[in-house]
C-alpha cells in the first residue's frame, strides 16, 4: 500500500506545483461555438490531407505526395512550404506573424510584405504542419449579426477557402464554418452534483460490497478521463502515432495522470487492500479538479476539442467531476466512521457526592 500512496501523493504534489491551466496552451481553447469542417481539396491531390484540429482553430496539412506543397498567405504570397524533408516558413510573409495565435498574432514588421522576396526558415523535418488560418475561423469576439439575432439556431458563418500551390498549379482546400447553439451549462453542472452525491452515498454503509462498488466507480471514472485525454490529443494535430503520444503527454498530463491514478485506485479497492479509502479519495479529488473542472468549459460551449460529439465530450467531463468528487466523499464518510472514539470514564456519583461534602 505504501508504494501506491507514495505514487498518488507524488501525483498530487506534481499537480499542485504545476498550474492546472498548463493542460491547455493559450491557443488551444477549452471549447468553441464554431464548427470548422474541411470539405475537400479542389481538385483532390493523392497523398495530401488537410483537416481542422484544436476545436477548429488550426488546420493540419500532411504531405505525402513526394512534392513540395505551398500554403499561400493572405496576399497570395508563399507562406508555408511543406517538402518531403520538412516544413519551411517564409519570414517575409505577413501571415507568419498574423497567424502566431488564434486571436490574430502580432503586427508584421516592415520587412514582411506580399511583394517581398521569400526568406525561408525551416520549422521541422516532418512533412506536416499545423497553423492558424484566419480564413477558416471567426476572429471577432462579437458574433456574426445572424447569430446575435438568433443564437439558438445553427448558422452558416462562411464557406472558406485556403489557396495552395503545387509547383505552378494553384488549387485550394475548402471548408465550412458554422455557429452551433450553446448547451445549458446549469443542466450539466447539476448532473455532476447529482452524480457526486450518488457516489458519495457509497460511503454510508460500512460493507465490503460498498467498497467494491466504489472501486468500480473509480475505474470507470478513470477510464472516462483517459478517453477524454486521448481524444484531446487526437484533436491537437498529433501528426502520426509518435506525435500522438508526444501530444498526449505534453498537452494532457493532468487528465492523463489523474485518469491513470483513478484506475489504479479502483483496482486497489477491488482487491480490498489496506487504506484503499485513502487511495480512492486522493485519486477522486485530483480527478474532479484537474481532469473534470479544468475542462468544465465544455458545459458552456458547443464544440469540444475532441473528435467526439459535444454531448459525449460533456458526458465524459461530467463523469470526471461527479465521480471524482463522489469518491472523495466516500473516503470522507468512511474515514469519519472509522475514527476512534475516546471514552472518558467519569467518577461514580457516590464518589462525587462524597468528595463534595465538607471535611470536618
Amino acid at each position: 500500500m505504501r508504494y501506491l500512496v507514495a505514487v498518488l501523493l507524488g501525483v498530487v504534489g506534481a499537480l499542485l506545483v504545476g498550474a492546472p491551466a498548463g493542460a491547455h496552451s493559450a491557443d488551444v481553447p477549452v471549447a468553441s461555438d464554431y464548427r470548422c469542417v474541411v470539405t475537400g481539396i479542389d481538385p483532390p491531390v493523392p497523398g495530401l490531407t488537410v483537416r481542422a484540429v484544436t476545436a477548429g482553430t488550426q488546420l493540419e496539412l500532411v504531405n505525402h505526395t513526394g512534392r513540395s506543397i505551398e500554403v499561400l498567405g493572405y496576399g497570395g504570397e508563399p507562406y508555408l512550404t511543406v517538402k518531403p524533408d520538412g516544413v519551411y516558413q517564409n519570414v517575409n510573409s505577413p501571415a507568419t506573424y498574423l497567424n502566431e495565435t488564434a486571436a490574430g498574432g502580432v503586427a508584421p514588421p516592415a520587412t514582411a510584405s506580399p511583394a517581398a522576396v521569400p526568406a525561408w526558415q525551416k520549422l521541422s523535418s516532418t512533412p506536416a504542419v499545423l497553423w492558424h488560418d484566419h480564413r477558416a475561423h471567426w476572429m471577432s469576439v462579437t458574433p456574426p449579426p445572424d447569430v446575435a439575432t438568433d443564437p439558438a439556431s445553427v448558422h452558416r458563418v462562411s464557406n472558406w477557402s485556403v489557396p495552395l500551390r503545387d509547383g505552378v498549379r494553384r488549387f485550394a482546400v475548402t471548408g465550412t464554418l458554422d455557429w452551433v447553439p450553446r448547451p445549458a451549462p446549469g443542466t450539466w453542472w447539476a448532473g455532476a452534483l447529482l452524480l457526486g452525491a450518488a457516489v458519495a452515498g457509497l460511503g454510508l454503509p460500512a460493507t465490503a460490497r460498498a467498497l467494491r462498488l466504489a472501486g468500480l466507480v473509480a475505474t470507470g471514472t478513470g477510464l472516462a478521463a483517459l478517453a477524454y485525454a486521448v481524444g484531446a490529443a487526437a484533436d491537437s494535430g498529433p501528426l502520426g502515432a509518435s506525435g500522438a503520444v508526444r501530444t498526449l503527454v505534453t498537452t494532457q498530463p493532468w487528465t492523463l495522470l489523474c485518469g491513470a491514478a483513478a484506475v489504479a485506485a479502483g483496482a486497489y479497492a477491488l482487491r480490498r487492500r489496506p487504506a484503499a479509502d485513502l487511495a480512492l479519495g486522493l485519486a477522486g479529488a485530483c480527478l474532479a479538479l484537474f481532469a473534470g473542472a479544468a475542462n468544465g468549459g465544455v458545459f458552456a460551449h458547443a464544440i469540444a476539442p475532441v473528435p467526439l460529439s459535444g454531448g459525449v465530450a460533456r458526458a465524459l467531463v461530467l463523469v470526471c467531476i461527479g465521480g471524482g468528487a463522489g469518491l472523495a466523499g466516500v473516503t470522507a464518510l468512511r474515514t469519519h466512521r472509522a475514527a476512534p472514539v475516546t471514552v472518558v470514564q467519569l467518577p461514580a456519583a457516590s464518589t462525587l457526592t462524597e468528595n463534595a461534602l465538607p471535611k470536618h
